[in-house]
């Protein structure tokens, strides 16, 4: 990967500086997909594994993210081929939708480049697909390794002398996973075809992708420390599958002026089904049946129920009083400890962008103009449900059928919610940009840049139609122009400086519009409630570097601040997923970069250091029921914790180390290995940084630990068409965690359900909850073995 000035890569020219890398960099690394090399190799990027799937990463890179989670704050735009791909529905990227066999390169420019548009508040990845001039041939390729992981991957590609090219390609993974109930498995195909003369390139390219995964998140430190390959609840499955059309072009009219754009269509659907503790039992009698209960059991044909003595200590997993509430439709929602939820998302999105580039000579330089538009249409339609359930001593949920089985409010409680949503939104947005880089003299450029978007969101209540308290009917229209400077001085050839300035914003999504109203939270991703509206993200960023080559050593030393106003952050209220969209005042990512790549004999060194410092710059007020130095009644209440100016946000570390070495002693030979290191952030709700457990009513340091991990690769070449390799992933198997969330937990020590861990004291009714730090542990060490043969 080069930090290098970038140009021809999603809308326009780019002048800011990037790290680009190839396909065989991605090869030569043995990466799982993009995102498994973004974490290793590139420079500010890191993860939080929430999901615990290598396909469901969250990646972030300077404190932003791209996830497949909804409900996580979107920063960063994924462009494939010119089209971005995050998705209508909440603005996020299902990396399992991207097919490595199909990628020529990939770009990470940094910064908030409104050239990207929405999203692209503190970078943007883009993809470039192959084709068959770039990749003619034949390649397999397969390997196999720990938790019974299995790729495949096959691809081929020509052209002809008439012009025509073609490329298909072809990816499969499957694996059982580390931990349990966790096998998932993913398919992707992929075809190009195109043409091309002197002054014109046209391809219509096309992909496929079915994909089912199970990601199991974030688990109880105390459980983690008995088993680290357990779970807290399954199963947590996403089924994705997803389909992209296509058609690119761009024509060179003269010397001067040129023409480019592309034309798309997609569907994705994605279905969910999530087993989650119920935590409005926690703290509920969920024991012995009363005459009631036993009665509706009876009718309903049940026997074997207790008719006296069940209690917490002789029924760890306790189910009957679940049932027969079910049955009787009065208070499921507080005396079964399980949830079954399930989503089915469905989204149709088509577009086109087009934009013409006039090119002139100034002096003894150029100026090249570039303006364009595009237009994007988005429709989402999302449905859900929870159903009440109980938990089995393996911590799997069992639904419950019955009048009350549904989550709709209908239950005879006082504690009663609807989790039900049917909702369409609709999004819709009109673009303009321009771009004017010019030489101002033969070591000076400038690049002056703007953007306009007209977003519109309309989101329809299928459930409770009509606009009012509790629906979710709702027309909003954002509009915003984002301008951008930069520029670069190059006295000579192997020296230069660079500076940008620049600002880009995000309109909020259809599921943020949704889920805003904070007198009625809603569980992500399973239900939404209120509509009030919600203000875009605005995010500048002024970035400056010094490049260098040293003796081959290309070398960069980079500063950048990037201050977000409005950010739209989800508050949660615990593990489960409670919560609402809320604008936040304002935070700060600054930071320092070094980066360094070259070649030291036969040996090909790189080296990518980030001090971040990622701090909120306004004070607020937000929900701290896990967090010990909550305004709460007594320990072990719900509480509120304040942020203070400076407090540093979650799950961003302040240190980001990468080291990589690649050495070739002979031909046939190449052994490589990198490692990653990095400091330790705090968990979601431990916004103010002040929670201290006590080990009583609070459990875990409320934050992750710092942790290295080192990767061995190597390759043997027998034949020229034939590699074979070895990939051994955290080869001295450290323990470690890449996020966490403060939470209560429903289990003790030894993973038994326990909905009143205290007798007392009973406030207002209630009983204090035990809650834990709850980790995304890292994978343990494993090795996959392969081979390549090309054609």
């Amino acid at each position: 990967m080069t930090a290098t000035p970038l140009s021809d890569v999603g809308e326009g020219t780019l002048p800011f500086p990037a790290q680009t890398t190839s396909d065989e960099e991605i090869e030569a690394a043995h990466a799982t997909d993009i995102t498994d090399y973004l974490k290793r190799m590139a420079g500010g990027v890191f993860v939080n594994d929430i999901q615990n799937n290598p396909l469901q990463p969250d990646i972030n890179y300077r404190g932003f993210t791209a996830s497949p989670l909804l409900g996580t704050p979107q920063g960063l735009s994924v462009y494939v081929d010119g089209v971005r791909v995050n998705q209508p529905f909440g603005d996020v990227v299902s990396w399992d939708l991207i097919p490595k066999s199909a990628i020529r390169s990939m770009t990470l420019v940094p910064g908030s480049n409104p050239l990207f548009g929405r999203n692209s508040l503190g970078g943007a990845i883009s993809v470039r697909t192959k084709d068959g001039k770039s990749d003619p041939g034949v390649e397999i390729e397969a390997s196999y390794g720990s938790f019974d992981r299995r790729t495949v991957e096959v691809q081929a590609g020509g052209n002809a002398d008439s012009g025509f090219n073609w490329f298909l390609s072809s990816d499969y993974f499957a694996e059982d996973g580390w931990r349990d109930v966790s096998r998932s498995e993913a398919g992707q195909a992929f075809g190009k075809l195109g043409w091309s003369d002197t002054k014109t390139n046209v391809a219509l390219s096309g992909s496929y992708a079915k994909t089912d995964l199970n990601g199991n998140g974030l688990q109880d430190q105390r459980l983690l420390e008995r088993d680290r390959s357990s779970v807290y609840t399954y199963p947590d499955t996403t089924r994705n599958t997803a389909y992209l059309i296509n058609l690119t072009g761009d024509h060179r009219f003269s010397d001067v002026l040129s023409f480019a754009g592309n034309a798309f269509f997609r569907s994705i659907r994605t279905r969910t089904f999530n087993g989650d503790i119920n935590d409005d039992a926690l703290g509920e009698n969920l024991y012995q049946p009363s005459a009631a209960e036993r009665a509706a059991l009876t009718v309903a044909g049940y026997s074997g129920f207790p008719v006296a003595g069940e209690t917490q200590a002789n029924t760890p997993f306790p189910r009957w009083r679940c049932i027969a509430n079910v049955l009787l439709n009065s208070e499921p929602n507080e005396k079964c400890n399980g949830l079954a939820n399930r989503s089915n998302t469905r989204q149709r999105e088509f577009g086109a962008t087009g934009e013409l580039t006039l090119k002139t000579p100034v002096g003894g330089g150029f100026n090249a103009l570039t303006v364009g538009a595009s237009y994007v249409n988005g429709r989402s339609v999302f449905v859900q449900s929870s159903q009440f359930g109980y938990l089995t001593p393996d911590r799997g949920i069992v639904p419950v059928i019955g009048a009350g089985a549904f989550a709709d409010g209908t239950q005879d409680s006082e504690h009663a919610f609807d989790a039900r949503v049917d909702l369409t939104g609709r999004t819709t947005t009109l673009s303009a940009y321009a771009l004017d880089a010019f030489d101002v003299s033969r070591t000076l450029h400038v690049d002056l840049s703007a953007r306009y978007d007209h977003t519109v969101v309309h989101n329809r209540d299928g459930l409770q139609p009509g606009g009012g308290t509790g629906s979710l009917d709702g027309d909003h229209k954002f509009d915003r122009v984002n301008p951008a400077i930069a520029l670069r001085w190059s006295p000579t050839e192997t020296f230069a400086i660079d500076a940008a300035l620049a600002q880009t914003s995000r309109a909020p999504s259809a599921i943020e519009l949704g889920c805003a109203d904070p007198e009625s939270p809603c569980r992500l991703p399973n239900a939404l409630a209120g509509d009030p509206p919600l203000d875009q993200v605005v995010a500048r960023t002024v970035e400056t570097g010094i490049n260098a080559d040293l003796h081959g050593i290309a070398l960069r030393l980079g500063a950048f601040r990037t201050v977000s106003r409005n950010d739209i952050l989800f508050v949660a209220d615990d593990t489960a997923g409670f919560g609402y969209f809320r604008n936040f005042g304002k935070t700060r990512r600054q930071g320092i970069d070094v980066d360094l790549a070259g070649d030291v004999g036969p040996v090909h060194l790189t080296g990518h250091y980030t001090l971040l410092d990622a701090t909120y710059r306004n004070g607020e007020t937000v929900d701290g029921s896990g967090n010990s130095s909550s305004e709460h009644v007594a320990p072990g209440f719900e509480g509120e914790i304040d942020i203070e100016k400076g407090d540093r946000v979650p799950l961003i570390p302040r240190h980001i180390l990468k080291a990589g070495a690649r050495w070739k002693p002979v031909e046939m030979l190449s052994l490589s290995a990198d490692m990653i290191a990095i400091s330790g952030v705090y968990a979601r709700g431990n916004e103010n940084n002040e929670h201290e457990p006590d080990g009583v009513y609070y459990l875990g340091e409320g934050k992750t630990d710092a942790y290295a991990v080192v990767n061995f690769g190597a390759e043997i070449r027998p034949a020229r068409q034939l590699t074979i390799f070895a990939q051994l992933n955290n080869a001295f198997d450290k323990r470690y965690a890449t996020a966490a969330q403060l939470g209560a937990t429903g289990f003790d020590a030894s993973g038994n359900f326990v909905a009143r861990p205290f007798a007392g004291p009973v406030i207002d009714g209630e009983r204090p909850l035990a809650s834990s730090t709850f980790y995304a542990p890292g994978a343990p060490r494993s090795i996959q073995v392969g081979a390549k043969v090309r054609f």
